[in-house]
């Protein structure tokens, strides 16, 4: 159990927790959430929507998010890390435009003014993440929490039925819960993100973009592994050709050595005379 072939994940998880305790340390919190009458429409701090999702501000909220990144490292495993970089970067992307839009156009006019937070925290990138582990990995087992003490045969039990990824969902919906209602639109629209790349709503070229693979730390070796491959190439032919020039001289040798009946005579003679 570890981040192995996950680097993505890796970063993701120790940059939040690093993140999150600078942020506490240097008593910065108060730029990272959203209070829409304030910091939207009256001092125009429209930055805000790029910044909120890079840490939390509660300890709770970092403990669960780890958590819940570490559970899901295997879409990375499945995707490799260069896709799931890209995935990452276009959530991110698009919940910090459309998340603070809903909650400023909508939500707060809807429910006059009394919905006008919006926390810190990457929830909405963490329930993009969710929604494709949903629908990529299966879980391994199921069991049932019976319900009613009668006695019945398995099928026929009342109950509950989980299984391993249970607890999983359990952690994210906590995570959805802390802050609600801003933590839970948050969850929404970054399951609702995660269900458009799923399902292709989105661009077609926009998901099939990927980022530069220096990024998650894939060095080209394009021009050093050709150099190899020729330099493999020239060995091969110069060993064939080497062969080749050992045999012709093997054979011209033993041509130069092979005479005829009349020559041999010939030099007995000329030895005699």
């Amino acid at each position: 159990m570890s981040f192995t072939n996950a680097p993505v994940t890796r970063s993701l998880v120790y940059g939040l927790v690093a993140m999150s305790i600078a942020v506490s340390l240097l008593d910065i919190k108060h730029y990272f959430y959203i209070l829409v009458d304030l910091h939207i429409w009256r001092f125009h701090q429209t930055w805000r929507a790029l910044i909120y999702q890079l840490c939390y501000t509660n300890s709770a909220e970092v403990l669960f998010a780890a958590m819940t990144l570490y559970n899901m490292r295997a879409v990375e495993r499945m995707w490799g890390s260069r896709k799931f970089a890209t995935f990452i970067f276009i959530s991110f992307f698009f919940t910090s435009i459309f998340t603070p839009t809903v909650l400023a156009l909508f939500l707060r006019p809807l429910t006059l003014g009394l919905f006008n937070y919006l926390p810190a925290g990457p929830t909405p990138v963490i329930f993009a993440i969710l929604a494709q582990y949903h629908a990529m990995v299966p879980p391994i087992y199921k069991y049932k929490v019976a319900t009613s003490t009668s006695a019945a045969t398995d099928d026929q039990m009342p109950g509950i039925t989980f299984s391993d990824k249970s607890y999983r969902y359990l952690l994210a919906f906590q995570l959805a819960l802390f802050q609600w209602p801003g933590s839970l639109l948050g969850a929404l629209m970054g399951w609702l993100m995660g269900l458009s790349w799923r399902m292709e709503v989105l661009p077609r070229s926009l998901i099939r973009w990927r980022l530069p693979g220096w990024v998650v730390g894939m060095r080209t070796q394009r021009r050093s592994q050709e150099f190899e491959g020729l330099r493999r190439r020239l060995e091969g032919e110069g060993a064939s050709t080497a062969a080749a020039t050992g045999s012709q001289s093997q054979a011209d040798g033993e041509g130069g050595r092979r005479r005829t009946m009349g020559q041999q005579v010939m030099d007995q003679f000329h030895g005699a005379f």
